[in-house]
């Protein structure tokens, strides 16, 4: 990937709607070599899907929390039963005095604390403990023209 295939993922970051003509003129590419580029970022998985951030209050989800989840077992294998629970918008493995940290976004604090009775049902999982966001300064996606770091 080039410096220009970054200023194209920036400028899809920024406004994904935008046509293929006005997507060139802001890397300094024709209509048809942005397309081209876009198509292989696309078939190569660099760009994963396209999609609308949407306020989650709007949508009736108001409330977030990240949820460190114990447990008594590996918990690598159990992706497909934290995916099940659809208030669950992330979950990752991690290493530390937990084995998986998920967010959650809900309406309620009682919706929250049902999640997380539906958290403690999986299997292997000992425990939870949740924070609930109360601010969001800011949110930001990764940048692809940041430099990387070695």
């Amino acid at each position: 990937m080039d410096q220009t295939d970054r200023e194209l993922l920036a400028e899809l970051q920024r406004d994904a709607t935008q046509s293929y003509a006005a997507l060139g003129r802001a890397v300094g590419l024709s209509a048809g070599a942005a397309h081209e580029r876009v198509r292989k970022l696309r078939e190569s998985g660099v760009i994963r899907r396209t999609s609308a951030e949407v306020d989650p209050a709007a949508v009736g989800s108001g409330v977030l929390a990240y949820v460190m989840v114990d447990s008594t077992s590996w918990m690598g294998d159990s992706a497909e039963a934290f995916a099940a629970l659809p208030e669950i918008v992330e979950a990752h493995v991690i290493a530390g005095s937990a084995s998986v940290l998920v967010k959650v976004r809900t309406a309620t604090t009682e919706q929250l604390q049902d999640v997380l009775r539906r958290i403690f049902a999986i299997e292997g999982v000992s425990g939870t403990q949740a924070t609930v966001v109360l601010e969001t300064f800011f949110e930001r996606p990764l940048s692809p023209l940041a430099p990387p770091t070695t």
